[in-house]
């Protein structure tokens, strides 16, 4: 069903008659809104002129807003109308000569067809155009039937040899629409799976990110990769799992376990998804009989590997990397109060939710019924002790570094004019401790008295201070 944008017929009026088509992810989504009852929200508005030379396409969107030619080699113009911008392009034509789509001969411009750009993108179901402003359909490739069918295909069996990249879209396709791989497409990934190596490691990221941020089961999509056998070529340490037998406590082997689990998650927050996805990933290479001894440890490590490889953002590698570490915590809910504190300071005030939510996924993804209420008990009580607001971190204390070196000081333990260092850093993470125990202490009074007694109880090397400066006299 089209769906007009007040973009179309401004444009349109722009341009000559029958010039102006939408192309992309939009047309495809209008159909399937139509089809299967989907939302089709439109994000990206992508257009092709036909017929009409660049300079002259140039001048005549300018009468609409601010016009930037951002792909000189391929005629792309970004179009700004009242602080909306959208992509208008002349047709081209592609021709791969090296892998990786990084080497192409392109040509572009008013003598290329529709056709022929329609030809050059990924698959069937995304070579569709529509005419604007009629609305017709432009389908040269058969792209609706496919729709229909909920399949991916492809236009030509060299599809993945000229950008190897479409193998992962055709898995985050599978898994975002639920569509199946056509014969043709299935086979050609498997002769053609080797070939993702060639593929930039900030292209992979988009795809997953894509992959796991909204897919509901983003376990379709890599099931697929590694029945193509491309899986094993980008994160070949998931399929260490495959047929990797747990305890009792697990009716799935690790691979299947961690799809599961990664299932259990929802879509919005790839980190916590990516996390589920590869919290036993360390299992494979820790099991002893029925134990996988320190296995969160592992697969931490091999968790920052993995995403490092693959050019994920620092803050999400260091992320996943302590949900994975931590992902073994215990959630007795008859811990101390004291206890519980620790435990938020361990995890981070910041990251409990996303603890939680993948340790329910852990616990949904094992197969088995539920066994207890311990978590739920346990997690209300974090976050009872989170709302009387005590300290979880050095910047919570009531007194800092210069009140410390001050004392310091004071007692003698250093010269005059110290400015610090790790000696300082010991004494406010003994401070917390106290406050930890007992978060009334945390008053500046409280916590200069406990420091008098700190560095009276713990010399700070006063005389290895000393014996430094004769020395260095």
């Amino acid at each position: 069903m089209y769906r007009p944008h007040p973009f179309d017929a401004m444009l349109a009026d722009a341009l000559p008659a029958g010039s102006l088509f939408a192309v992309g992810g939009r047309v495809r989504d209008e159909l399937r809104a139509s089809f299967e009852g989907v939302e089709a929200p439109v994000k990206d508005l992508d257009y092709i002129v036909t017929g009409v030379p660049l300079d002259a396409l140039q001048s005549r969107l300018a009468r609409l807003g601010r016009v930037d030619l951002v792909g000189a080699a391929f005629a792309v113009l970004k179009v700004t109308i009242d602080g909306a911008t959208v992509d208008v392009a002349l047709p081209r034509r592609e021709r791969s000569t090296g892998h990786g789509h990084r080497e192409f001969d392109v040509q572009s411009g008013p003598d290329v067809s529709l056709v022929d750009d329609l030809a050059r993108r990924d698959f069937r179901m995304n070579m569709i155009a529509r005419a604007l402003p009629s609305g017709d359909l432009v389908d040269p490739y058969e792209g609706e039937p496919d729709i229909r069918a909920r399949r991916i295909d492809i236009l030509t069996p060299a599809s993945f040899e000229e950008d190897p990249l479409r193998m992962l879209r055709a898995a985050q396709f599978a898994a975002r629409f639920g569509y199946e791989l056509s014969d043709a497409t299935r086979d050609a990934m498997l002769a053609s799976a080797p070939l993702v190596r060639t593929v930039a490691a900030e292209r992979i990221y988009d795809e997953f990110l894509k992959l796991f941020g909204q897919a509901s089961r983003p376990s379709i999509g890599l099931r697929l990769l590694a029945e193509t056998g491309v899986l094993r070529h980008i994160w070949p340490e998931l399929l260490e799992g495959m047929g990797v037998e747990q305890n009792e406590w697990h009716a799935y082997d690790v691979w299947e376990h961690n799809l599961h689990t990664l299932d259990a998650t929802s879509p919005g927050d790839p980190i916590v998804r990516i996390a589920a996805l590869l919290h036993d990933v360390g299992k494979p290479r820790t099991k002893d009989g029925p134990h996988f001894y320190r296995h969160e440890l592992v697969g931490a490590s091999m968790a920052h590997e993995m995403l490092t490889r693959l050019r994920f953002p620092s803050e999400a590698v260091e992320t996943v990397e302590h949900l994975v570490r931590h992902h073994m915590y215990n959630c007795d809910p008859e811990l101390t109060d004291a206890a519980v504190r620790r435990f938020i300071r361990r995890i981070g005030p910041a990251r409990l939710e996303r603890q939680f939510a993948l340790r329910l996924a852990d616990i949904a993804g094992s197969g088995l019924p539920k066994r207890n209420d311990e978590n739920a008990r346990f997690e209300e009580r974090v976050w009872a002790e989170m709302a009387r607001q005590p300290a979880f971190a050095v910047s919570d204390l009531a007194i800092g570094g210069a009140e410390v070196i001050a004392a310091m000081v004071a007692h003698a333990s250093v010269p005059a004019g110290y400015r610090g260092d790790a000696r300082v850093g010991r004494a406010l993470a003994w401070l917390l401790e106290q406050v930890t125990e007992v978060p009334e202490r945390n008053t500046r009074e409280t916590l200069l008295a406990l420091l008098d007694d700190y560095l009276a109880e713990t010399p700070c090397a006063s005389s290895a201070v000393a014996s430094r400066i004769g020395n260095n006299g």
